[in-house]
């Protein structure tokens, strides 16, 4: 289960961005987006700006996450909008996947839960993917030391080529590594994947 620490962490910084009405897309979202078709699974996916512009673009969308604030807010906009999005609140550990889908996305959750956990939850992702579609895939990685929004040891992250490892056999559109300054003279850094998942097994 994803921690409760870390849910109320995001909880809070989702409320102000609702205030501020920060709404744009991430880095890791901008890259996603182009990848995006079809069915699309969005675990973990906050407060939903990326999940939003995959239903504008007609994508159908099944959108998990844990922050209640996040979800009623996405529920409300796509209510809004007649989108075809589907927002469900629960811990992505225990939430069932449910068929196959064109696209699935876990930007900036697997690093939330102890590596086996993470590990289990990749496995799970991947194999929601259709043969010829996608999964968008962001973690942090060793070298990370902002720590703050973690509970105690209940995180993973991931050496730096991992993610490429995990995806041997599939075919790698999008390989990245970022690092972004954080408070206190930490940082954050980060690797992206988006790969294709083959038409054989």
């Amino acid at each position: 289960m994803t921690s409760s620490r870390s849910v109320r962490f995001f909880d809070s910084q989702f409320r102000r961005q609702l205030d501020a009405g920060e709404f744009a897309l991430n880095p890791f979202e901008q890259a996603a987006l182009p990848h995006l078709s079809g069915r699309v699974l969005d675990l973990g996916c906050g407060l939903g700006n990326l999940s939003l512009a995959a239903a504008r673009r007609g994508c159908q969308v099944v959108a998990v996450d844990a922050s209640p604030t996040a979800i009623d807010h996405l529920a409300r906009v796509a209510g809004e909008e007649h989108l075809p999005l589907t927002a469900v609140e629960a811990d992505v550990l225990e939430f069932e996947v449910s068929g196959s889908f064109d696209t699935a996305i876990a930007i900036g959750i697997l690093m939330f839960v102890p590596c086996p956990d993470a590990l289990a939850l990749l496995d799970r992702l991947q194999r929601a993917v259709r043969p010829e579609g996608c999964a968008v895939v962001n973690v942090l990685v060793e070298g990370t030391t902002y720590l703050d929004m973690f509970d105690g040891d209940r995180y993973c992250l991931f050496a730096p080529d991992q993610l490429e490892k995990a995806f041997a056999g599939w075919t790698v559109l999008l390989s990245r590594s970022d690092e972004f300054q954080a408070p206190g003279g930490t940082v954050k850094r980060f690797a992206t994947l988006v790969a294709r998942r083959p038409s054989r097994p």
